[in-house]
């Protein structure tokens, strides 16, 4: 009998969660102003510490889950191809493309034209838009694959390869384009961030993988350790989300259309995005395995560091912070619709998986 496949709990309303914690956090915010306030205080070099220390709990499991050893089994073929795929689109188009279409929508149309956004704002919306192109899918691209029957391996190893690719092009992109919309950018704060969120819980991730597996082996690692470590970034998120929106909530409640139109742009990007991944995978034939991994990457989010990085640069009331919490509240139901366009599609990809030694690969550390 097949195993049915679907999310789990906080997966599939992922989007209700994030409701709730506006809701909290608008509370928290309107009725113990002074929660906030004294949290806000406690800063180091820009960066806030509560909101570090959640940071790092969301971002630190997903890590840690990552086999950067996978990447030694790239070879020729459809695997080398698919990660062409998702390189360019995630690095060569997908910040620009961002850039462009939240500008023409946020500043161009719904500020400069009808005059829906202050100029000062819509700048800062399109800051948060920066930062979520800039960064690519991390932890939610396995879920995303594993709905379409992507190739796991395959996955990790895309996964693996643009999180190294993070480590030295999201701060020289970020640092480009906010240049181009005009936002000046504490480059010492950008550099501090990515050491920050990128750096460190990647290299902890990767050391305390090694030693648990050595130590404690794949079974418990996998059916004991990760297990919590899931609820511990769960919980680290969804704390992030209501001490953000403690500060957000006179914005919201002033401005509530600036949610949907920061959507907008958002929504256009995402699909454009797997349209150019999906459509260049047909095109060079590659399996329906490979194909919709590859497309689910980019089209998705790395919110995580988007929001650590909004709030060092600009801090916790800006509207970059704003901005980048909008993709994480349309995140679960744009991209099962893409799920759903993968599978209903499948048949259009008429190229033999190459499974080689895939399954052997998965179980080699």
């Amino acid at each position: 009998m097949e195993e049915k496949k679907g999310l789990g709990l906080f997966e599939k309303y992922l989007s209700l969660w994030v409701l709730l914690c506006i809701i909290a956090g608008i509370a928290v915010g309107k009725f113990f102003p002074a929660l906030p306030e004294a949290l806000s205080k406690l800063t180091v070099a820009n960066v806030n510490m509560p909101i570090a220390v959640l940071i790092w709990a969301m971002i630190y499991p997903m890590m840690v889950k990552v086999d950067f050893s996978a990447i030694r089994r790239v070879h020729k073929g459809q695997m080398l191809k698919g990660l062409t795929v998702t390189w360019v689109t995630n690095w060569l188009i997908k910040p620009f493309s961002m850039f462009l279409i939240s500008s023409f929508f946020i500043g161009a149309l719904f500020s400069a034209k009808l005059g829906l956004i202050e100029p000062s704002l819509a700048k800062e919306y399109i800051a948060g838009a920066i930062l979520l192109g800039a960064a690519p899918c991390t932890a939610m691209v396995f879920v995303w694959s594993y709905l379409a029957d992507g190739d796991p391996l395959y996955t990790l190893v895309q996964v693996a390869t643009n999180d190294l690719i993070i480590l030295f092009a999201f701060a020289p992109i970020v640092g480009f384009l906010m240049g181009l919309n005009e936002v000046p950018v504490p480059y010492d704060t950008l550099l501090l961030s990515v050491v920050l969120f990128v750096v460190i819980p990647l290299t902890a991730g990767y050391l305390s993988r090694r030693h648990i597996l050595r130590t404690k082996g794949r079974e418990w690692f996998e059916r004991e350790f990760l297990p919590k470590l899931g609820t511990v970034s769960i919980i680290g998120l969804l704390l992030t989300l209501i001490l953000l929106f403690s500060f957000q909530g006179k914005i919201i409640l002033q401005n509530p259309l600036h949610i949907v139109l920061i959507a907008v742009p958002l929504t256009i990007q995402t699909y454009f995005i797997f349209t150019i991944a999906y459509g260049w995978s047909w095109l060079w034939k590659l399996p329906h395995k490979v194909a919709a991994p590859a497309s689910f990457i980019g089209a998705s989010n790395f919110f995580e560091l988007a929001v650590a990085v909004a709030i060092a640069l600009f801090g916790l009331k800006s509207g970059a912070a704003l901005a980048t919490v909008v993709g994480v509240l349309e995140e679960v139901p744009i991209m099962l619709s893409l799920v759903w366009i993968a599978n209903r599609t499948k048949d259009l990809f008429t190229a033999e998986f190459e499974a080689g030694s895939a399954a052997l690969a998965l179980t080699e550390e």
